[in-house]
Parts: C-alpha cells; structure tokens; sequence
C-alpha cells in the first residue's frame, strides 16, 4: 500500500494499486453525509433499508439470471456488462453500509467476529475442499455451542 502526498490533500490517504483505497467507516461516513444533504434521514429506518437492499440483491440477481455457472473473472463478459455489476454491487455494498450504521452496527468488527465464528464452526481439519455443512461435522465433532 503506497500513500498519496498529493498536494490537493492536506491528509494522507492510503493508495492500493494506485486508487485511494477506503474504509467501510469511510463509506459509512460518506454515506451518512449523502443522506443527511439530500435530508433522507426521514425515511431511512431500517425496515426501508432492508427492503431496498433486498431490491438491489434482485436487480444484480438479474444480471446472472440465465447465464448458468459463470467462471471467476468472467471471461466473455464486455466492458459494459462488468461495469453495469459493479454498480449493482456496490448499491448492494451502500444499502448494507448504510443499514448497518442506522442499527448501531459496527460491520467491520461484526464481519470479523462473523469470520472468527464460521472458523470455529467450520474447522480446516473436517471441511477443506468439503461444501457439507455445519450438522455434518457436530456429528463427527460435536464442538461446544457457538
């Protein structure tokens, strides 16, 4: 991760590949500040935001529909398409960061703690290369209750 001294910025701001990389609590801040201008604090409570990033799950949803399996860096795929899913995901990523903040979530920590559960839940040394789930292993392994 390079930093960017440029003189247009009196901070420093951590560059990753040469774009200034950003933090979910940048997002959430940027965020509150759209919605705060634009005085849509009214209407984001979070069973509006739930319901609109559920939408926006159905409308990047569609952009798969009838494609079958699609491969990673999906080959075929023009320009066009790719930029057209990167908005949808991030409206996805905008609603969730959003929702998250209205609730008193902090994502970042909650993701973390997420992934610290799912691993303790999920041990390399009963799942890897396996898609069987949770049920499979307790019974193989009964662990303490998460």
């Amino acid at each position: 991760m390079k930093e960017n001294n440029s003189n247009n910025s009196s901070a420093i701001v951590p560059m990753v590949d040469g774009e200034p990389a950003i933090t979910l609590r940048d997002l959430t801040n940027k965020m509150a500040d759209f919605a705060m201008e634009r005085d849509w604090d009214q209407f984001h409570s979070p069973r509006n935001l739930l319901l609109a990033l559920v939408g926006e799950v159905g409308e990047l949803s569609e952009i798969f529909q009838w494609r079958g399996e699609v491969p990673r860096g999906l080959p075929g795929w023009d320009e066009k398409e790719k930029e057209h899913l990167g908005e949808e995901l991030s409206d996805v990523l905008l609603y969730l960061v959003r929702l998250a903040d209205i609730c008193g979530v902090d994502l970042g920590v909650a993701a973390l703690r997420k992934m610290e559960i799912n691993a303790r839940k999920y041990p390399v040394q009963y799942c890897k290369g396996s898609s069987k789930k949770r049920n499979h292993y307790s019974s193989e392994n009964p662990t303490e209750e998460l």
